[in-house]
C-alpha cells in the first residue's frame, strides 16, 4: 500500500516521529460505553508514532467513578515504560483489558502519568470533538482514526508487511 498524501488540514501518520512524541490536546474527548458517557474531558494528551493513528490519554479524573477496574494484564513499551490494564464496567456490561495507563512513565512521557488510553473498538463510541473515531485495526493497537488522519495505518492486514 502507498502512503496517502494528506490534504489541507490533515496529518499523515508517516510524518509522525519515531521515537514517539507526546503533545497536549485541547479537543473535547468523550467515551461512551453501555449507552452512557463514561469519560469526558477537554484536557488530554496524544502520543504520535510513525505508522500509528494517535493514541489519546485522558485524565483518570475524567472517568466516571467506578468505571475503571484494575486488571492483572501488563505490557512494556520501550519508550513509555510498563503499562497496566483496566477493565471498563458500566451497569451490567464489562469490557476486559479495554484501557491502559503508565503509572511510572519514562522521560518525556511522564506527562501521561495518571492518564488512561482506551481501545475504541471495545467501546460503543469514542469522540474527538463531534467526530466519532474509527478504531485502529487489531487487538494490540489503540489509535483513534479521524478524518484529519491519513495512513495507511499499522495493523491493517496487508499494509506495510504487518
Amino acid at each position: 500500500m502507498k502512503k496517502i498524501k494528506p490534504k489541507a488540514g490533515q496529518e499523515s501518520v508517516w510524518d509522525y516521529p519515531r521515537p514517539p512524541a507526546v503533545e497536549a490536546v485541547k479537543n473535547h474527548l468523550r467515551i461512551i460505553f453501555n449507552g452512557e458517557v463514561i469519560a469526558d474531558t477537554n484536557t488530554s494528551y496524544r502520543v504520535l508514532e510513525t505508522s500509528h493513528p494517535p493514541t489519546y490519554y485522558l485524565p483518570i479524573s475524567s472517568f466516571k467513578e467506578g468505571t475503571l477496574i484494575e486488571g492483572t494484564h501488563s505490557t512494556a513499551c520501550e519508550f513509555k515504560g510498563v503499562s497496566f490494564y483496566y477493565d471498563i464496567k458500566s451497569g451490567d456490561k464489562k469490557a476486559l483489558n479495554a484501557a491502559w495507563g503508565y503509572p511510572t512513565p519514562n522521560g518525556k512521557f511522564k506527562v501521561i502519568k495518571d492518564h488512561i488510553a482506551v481501545y475504541a473498538h471495545k467501546m460503543d463510541a469514542c469522540y474527538v470533538g463531534d467526530e466519532k473515531v474509527e478504531p485502529q485495526e487489531g487487538d494490540f493497537y489503540g489509535g483513534w482514526i479521524t478524518a484529519k488522519i491519513v495512513g495507511p495505518f499499522k495493523g491493517i492486514k496487508g499494509s506495510w508487511g504487518w
